[in-house]
């Protein structure tokens, strides 16, 4: 099956990229749904599942080369770079192979699929053809024990800011989007992660932090209720494939619109006591 035009989403086993999904099938554009697990996608006539681990560059290769092959006269819109892992921990403790493995997902991994999607683009592509990154609120307001996650987010921004600028001279729009809390079942997964956390830490860890991580991990339980739909940031992903003037970044929701607010308009010392205060009421 053919349309006009078609988008590559990575990470939609689940919550904002299973939703960009959705959002673009809707409408009758094309999706190459990237996943780990084939299984997780649901049968729909527009969408095509494509094998794909982020951090390894041969499977990057390989689903450009099957996208290319399956794209016929359609063309390629644009990337949703989406895929992504928190992982948490106070930093003076936490295991620098999991630093690591944070930034292997969620840089690394979306630099990898970045460029063998590239040529597509240049080749398949429409004379504006769009790069969507899923970054967070965490890009600009780092909150405690997820160091590792604010970091590569920081790292993510950054990297899709020089690749905006790189790219203009052919007409590429680069965007970033920075919701706060989303209800998705990685909430599920960061409350597995604290506990698992918890239980690798020294004594000494948990001497000192025991207390604060506690009260993080009843902060994450409570925040998948608190959170805007997936289908929020689907919606700033449509805009940010399909609109004529798409924003280089969109904060998505109110929390992280009034989040950003407030770390730029407040003193420092004001907003972290602001940040501490927050996390100490789970």
């Amino acid at each position: 099956m053919t349309t006009s035009e078609a988008v590559l989403v990575t990470g939609t086993s689940t919550g904002i990229g299973r939703a960009i999904v959705e959002r673009l099938s809707r409408d009758g554009t094309r999706v190459f749904a990237a996943v780990r697990d084939l299984s997780t996608v649901d049968d729909h006539p527009l969408v095509t599942p494509v094998r794909l681990d982020v951090t390894s560059a041969a499977e990057a290769k390989a689903a450009a080369d099957l996208v290319r092959d399956a794209l016929g006269s359609s063309k390629l819109r644009g990337i949703v770079n989406n895929a992504g892992i928190g992982i948490g921990g106070p930093l003076e403790f936490i295991d620098l192979d999991e630093v690591r493995r944070q930034f292997e997902v969620n840089l690394i991994g979306q630099i990898a699929v970045t460029q063998a999607f590239l040529p597509i683009l240049r080749e398949q592509g429409p004379q504006d053809p769009r790069i969507v990154f899923t970054s967070s609120i965490g890009s600009r307001v780092a909150a405690p024990f997820v160091g590792p996650y604010s970091a590569s987010k920081h790292a993510l921004n950054g990297m899709a800011e020089s690749l905006r600028r790189e790219l203009l001279p052919w007409g590429f729009r680069v965007s970033v989007l920075e919701p706060a809390t989303v209800s998705t079942p990685i909430w599920d997964k960061a409350a597995e992660a604290v506990s698992t956390t918890v239980d690798t830490l020294p004594p000494r860890a948990i001497e000192l932090y025991g207390e604060a991580i506690e009260s993080s991990r009843k902060y994450v339980a409570a925040a998948n209720d608190a959170g805007i739909p997936p289908s929020v940031v689907a919606d700033a992903a449509h805009h940010a494939l399909f609109s004529r003037r798409p924003k280089a970044e969109y904060l998505v929701g109110t929390e992280a619109k009034m989040t950003a607010a407030a770390s730029s308009l407040l003193p420092f010392r004001v907003f972290d006591r602001l940040v501490l205060r927050e996390m100490r009421k789970g």
